[in-house]
């Protein structure tokens, strides 16, 4: 296997895109050449298999969808009321959608999981952290609600997201922000 890691990154990244566009049967080793601008062959020098690639894949999306450390920072700051809540939350849909092609390729894997015991295992190790690490943040912030609202809201949250990414028009922009709202709101409840 090559050892270099920014070349890796790359044909891991062309493989989102590839998973985004072409679903799981699209995502070959040829694609992912094609949608990197490499030579023929050289993501089979860097991959074992298809199974290889899928995993490194599952665990490089959620390195993408994260927030920075700027961001983090910025969500501590302030008054940590229902209004900041609900502020965090509209940043989330946003960042979230605007790697639209990670969101949809992560559905793809998601799916894949089902039949690939290995991507199953690294997914959902990748989204019970990410489960974790939201309640955490949560409890440190000093935000209201509690751990059962933190996961309402996850549920909630990124169906939402689905149906923006894969069905734009259901919901107008002002209704998708009412949603997230009344999210808020009622996942204090819990």
């Amino acid at each position: 296997m090559r050892r270099n890691p920014e070349r890796r990154l790359a044909l891991i990244d062309a493989a989102i895109e590839v998973l985004a566009k072409e679903g799981a049967r699209g995502l070959t080793f040829r694609a992912v050449d094609a949608e990197a601008a490499v030579p023929p062959g050289t993501a089979s020098n860097y991959f074992a298999n298809r199974d290889d690639l899928f995993t490194q894949v599952g665990g490089r999306i959620y390195e993408r969808l994260l927030p920075d450390e700027a961001t983090m920072a910025r969500g501590m700051e302030g008054v940590q009321d229902e209004t900041r809540y609900t502020e965090l939350m509209h940043e989330l849909v946003e960042r979230v959608s605007a790697f639209n092609s990670g969101y949809l390729a992560l559905l793809e894997l998601r799916l894949e999981s089902t039949r690939r015991p290995e991507l199953r295992a690294v997914l959902t190790k990748r989204i019970r952290q990410d489960i974790d690490d939201n309640i955490g943040y949560h409890a440190a912030s000093g935000l209201p609600g509690d751990s059962t609202g933190v996961v309402l809201l996850y549920l909630t949250l990124n169906w939402l997201i689905v149906e923006r990414l894969t069905l734009p028009d259901i919901f107008a922009e002002q209704e998708m922000r009412e949603l997230v709202d009344a999210a808020v709101r009622r996942s204090m409840k819990a």
